[in-house]
């Protein structure tokens, strides 16, 4: 089975983790905000000293692609590629969404008591600054069902599969939509932080099939253009 470097950058959280022959070895990260430049490399290599496991023990490494933080998502590519180039290993991208979508509804017994009678899908929201958020739906196998889009969010967002189904709304930018999504069948719970131990098992599954990107021409998936302020008062 091959172990796998996974790393989550996507969001203020820097999170990577380490799986072997199917099991999360190890894992490290920091919600203190967005300083993945100064922790991503240190906590790599703090990793596979202190647990005696040599880099030619990685296989393949994953990456969160995106959508999220723009200056996140450049730190967590530029590392992975480092690591694929150096050690001639394939990359393998996941979408952050698809990351948050998998866990929640493989692991729905921890954030809510199922109920068999009533469909139950899984709404991962990325924050995207005001009331605007990253997000999918996923199937209760975390299946991707509703493509990946910026919403801003408003009383009727998903009205209509709320109207049919229970959906649960997590992730970093649930709890600011939880005054407007007032549905009886909205319910907030579930994973409120990224982690890189959340894409053990797409990532497993993505080397198993060989679902691997071109190393020189992969680029984050940002969903949205950058766009750069200026300052008010700019001084010259």
């Amino acid at each position: 089975m091959p172990g796998i470097l996974m790393i989550e950058t996507s969001t203020e959280v820097c999170s990577v983790a380490f799986s072997e022959n199917g099991e999360l070895t190890f894992k490290k990260e920091s919600q203190e905000g967005l300083n993945h430049s100064e922790l991503l490399t240190v906590f790599i290599d703090e990793l596979f000293r202190e647990n005696n496991i040599p880099f030619a023990s990685i296989h393949a490494v994953a990456v969160s692609k995106g959508p999220g933080s723009y200056t996140g998502l450049r730190i967590g590519v530029s590392v992975a590629k480092g690591f694929c180039y150096a050690l001639d290993i394939p990359l393998i991208s996941i979408n952050s969404l698809d990351v948050l979508g998998k866990y929640a509804a493989l692991h729905a017994a921890d954030f809510i008591k199922i109920d068999s009678e009533k469909d139950l899908l899984f709404c991962p929201m990325i924050d995207a600054r005001r009331m605007e958020v990253y997000t999918a739906l996923y199937n209760d196998s975390g299946d991707r069902i509703k493509a990946v889009s910026a919403e801003i969010i408003d009383d009727d967002f998903l009205r209509e599969e709320l109207e049919k189904s229970m959906i649960l709304f997590f992730g970093n930018g649930a709890r600011k939509c939880e005054d407007v999504i007032k549905h009886k069948n909205a319910v907030f719970k579930g994973p409120l932080k990224t982690s890189a131990q959340f894409m053990q098992k797409i990532a497993l599954d993505k080397y198993n099939n060989e679902e691997f990107e071109n190393v020189a021409y992969f680029e984050p998936f940002y969903l949205k253009d950058f766009v750069a302020t200026i300052p008010k008062n700019k001084i010259i």
